[in-house]
Order: structure tokens, then sequence, then C-alpha cells
């Protein structure tokens, strides 16, 4: 045994570990709610027992083989119930010696790969994913997204369900399944990470404990499949626009814009690793809309100053960006690119077509994009009025704060 750690090394460790130990043993007894249960009783008991004794010399299989006697006894209970004595206890009797203990990253992607499975809803793969990967209580997740605890629980339930019927298998995809369950992996990160840094609701502006999720499971994802240019981008945008955390809000926790920033506050060592990751994926050819958005982030990384920045190549950047994706908000942001380059009517113009878009019309964000250029057209007024319409429609208490100072700005005497 090695020499006992911190209570917070213990925690760290427990945390690394739980998806992987989730995934190898799911991966043997094929039931996901099971598996969850006596995995958390593994952690739980290495909680207890770790400090007092010391980590194991191989920490995971520790907790690969507790849960395995929890699962055991599971299906013995199983066993006496259902009177199906020999076929659970031929299940039973070689857990032990089944596990490959070497495949700890295939676990952890399996895992993801079954959490973010394109048959589950968004917010249901998002749920799962906190749960069962990240390590967070029902409890957290519940909090971080504003439901009830006994709503969220639900959800998760429901998710867990959908896996169970649905016949995916508990092993790896092939190679032809991959690349788009993959990219469902991406997208859930990406936007867990979108509701960290910028809260949908509520009265904080950023959730730290998703945001900081989302990066940890990207930096293990980017582990795991190396070669990917898209998981590289991703993971150097969330560093890129994470390193802007600490100026995004004054003394009062009130929002501050992206112009406004005390641009010294910005974390330097997570633009490099940001910038570094995205020109290794750069040089390999394949450009992706993560890698686009990292390289829009990276170049107002690179500007000391708002008047610095280098709007003719976001603008560019954006025109490329917008082949790739039908999203109307990079339409919304090409248009703020636009409105900088050539100036505020030739934005305006393209969002009155983007008004037209039924998926994006009634955002709060469409009315916010419109009084900036406005304000920058001189027509006070329908700034502010613009302003107003925005804070009416958004449910972040730290937005609709900041829209409605914007729009008192701007209003006459």
């Amino acid at each position: 045994m090695n020499a006992p750690s911190s209570e917070v090394g213990h925690e760290r460790l427990l945390r690394e570990l739980a998806p992987q130990v989730l995934g190898a043993v799911i991966r043997r007894f094929r039931d996901f709610s099971a598996a969850e249960d006596a995995v958390q009783e593994a952690l739980l008991a290495a909680a207890v027992q770790w400090p007092r004794g010391g980590v194991p010399a191989n920490p995971r299989a520790w907790l690969i083989q507790v849960a395995a006697r929890r699962m055991t006894d599971h299906i013995r209970q199983e066993v006496a119930r259902r009177r199906r004595e020999t076929e659970a206890f031929q299940e039973s009797d070689s857990v032990a010696p089944a596990f490959e203990i070497e495949s700890d990253l295939d676990d952890t992607l399996m895992l993801l790969f079954m959490c973010c499975h394109p048959a589950l809803s968004a917010a249901s793969a998002i749920a799962l994913t906190l749960r069962a990967v990240g390590g967070l209580t029902t409890a957290e997740i519940a909090k971080a997204f504003l439901v009830p605890e006994a709503t969220m629980a639900q959800r998760i339930s429901r998710a867990k369900q959908s896996i169970r019927s649905s016949g995916v298998p508990f092993q790896m995809p092939g190679s032809e399944e991959r690349a788009p369950r993959l990219r469902a992996v991406t997208h859930v990160l990406y936007l867990i990470f979108n509701e960290g840094y910028v809260a949908s609701a509520g009265s904080q502006v950023q959730r730290l404990e998703l945001t900081s999720e989302a990066i940890r499971l990207m930096r293990i994802l980017q582990r795991l499949v190396p070669e990917d240019g898209e998981v590289a981008g991703l993971l150097a945008l969330m560093l890129l626009t994470d390193a802007r955390r600490a100026a995004r809000t004054g003394p009062a926790e009130e929002l501050i814009p992206l112009s406004q920033q005390d641009r010294s506050l910005w974390d330097a060592g997570e633009i490099a690793e940001g910038v570094a990751l995205l020109t290794a994926a750069l040089a390999k050819g394949l450009i992706g809309p993560y890698q686009l958005q990292a390289a829009i982030s990276a170049v107002h990384s690179e500007a000391a100053r708002p008047e610095d920045t280098d709007w003719p190549q976001i603008l560019a950047l954006y025109d490329l960006l917008k082949r790739t994706s039908d999203n109307p908000m990079v339409t919304l942001n090409h248009a703020i690119a636009v409105a900088m380059v050539r100036g505020p009517d030739a934005g305006l113009e393209l969002l009155d077509q983007l008004s037209r878009d039924g998926r994006v019309a009634e955002h709060y964000r469409l009315h916010a994009v419109r009084a900036h250029l406005l304000e920058m057209s001189g027509d006070l007024d329908g700034a502010a009025t613009h302003y107003r319409i925005a804070a009416a429609r958004t449910s972040s208490q730290p937005e609709q704060v900041y829209l409605l100072t914007q729009a008192a700005r701007l209003s006459k005497p």
C-alpha cells in the first residue's frame, strides 16, 4: 500500500477513476443502473478506507473488484428472488478474473459514447454524461440546470432506460459508427461548457463546476483520440474561452463585455495551451467548425487592446464557418464581424435577414446585437428599445441587469 495522500488527492483520484471503473463494470455486467450503484458503493468504500490504510498499488483494479463483489451480491439476490440460480451464478462466478484492467481509456470512451448516444435528447445526454462520466451528483446537476432534484433524477432514469431498450451494445463502436458517435460526444461536451460559461438562467453569469467539468472531460477525450483535429479544436476553444473567465465579471458580479474587459486578467497559460493545440490541429489539414471557432477566439486573444483586434481576419474565419454550419448563432456572430469591418448598416442588413429565421427570431441575443449595432450607427432611441426587448426575453439575471443598464444609459432624461 502507498502512503496515505491528502483528502483532496483522494477525491481527485476517485473522480478520475470513476468513469473508467463504471465503464469496465458495465462492459462486464450489461446493467447500467446496477453497475452505477455498485461503483458508487466502491467509491464510498475507498473514501472511507484509503485515508486510513493508504491507496492500493492499483487503485482502479481495487475499485473494480469491490464493485464486482457488489454486483455479484446483486445477482445472487436476483437469483434468490427469481429462482434462476444456475444462470446467474454462472455469470457471477467468473467476475473477478474477467476484467482487463489495462482498458481504462477505452472504458471511459465507451461510457462517453453510451451517454451521448444520438438516440437521447441533448438534455438527457448532458445529464447522463455529468452523472456517469463526470461524477456529479443528481443534486449538483439539478442545481446547475435550475430544476428540482426529483425532475433531474427522472431525466437520468429515463436516459438509462432509453439506453437499455435501444439495443446499443456495451462495447466500442466500429470504425464506421465511431465518427458520427464521436461528433455526438463532442456536441454534448460543447453544450455543457456553453451552459457553464454563459448560464442560460438564474443569478450567476457562469457556472464554474460545468466549465471545469467540460474541460476535464475534453482532456480525457483528447487523450483517447489524439489524432482527431476537431476534438483538439474543441479543447482549444474551451481553453481560449475559459481564459477570459476572471475578466468577465466585476466586483459586484456584474457582466463585463469583451470590449471592456481588463485583458491583463486573461489566463496566459490557458491561451498558450489553446493556441498550441489549435496550431497542431490545423496542421493536419482537415479543418472543422470547432477549429474555426477556436481560431476566432485565438485572434481575440492575440489583441492586447480591443482596438487591436484583427476584425478582417475574424470576418474571413466566420465566412468559412458559415459554410460548415447552419447554426443561426454563427450567422448572428458573423453579422457582428461584418459590422466591425464594413459598418453597422451592413451588419443590420444581415440581422434583418436573420430575423426571418424562426430558430432565432425570438431569441434575446438577436435584439441585443441589434441594439449594439443601432448604437454604433447613432440610433440611440432604437438601441435603447432593443436593449429593453432583449432584457425582457432573457432568463439570466446578470444579462438582464446588463441590458437594462445599457438601455438606461442611452435613454433621454
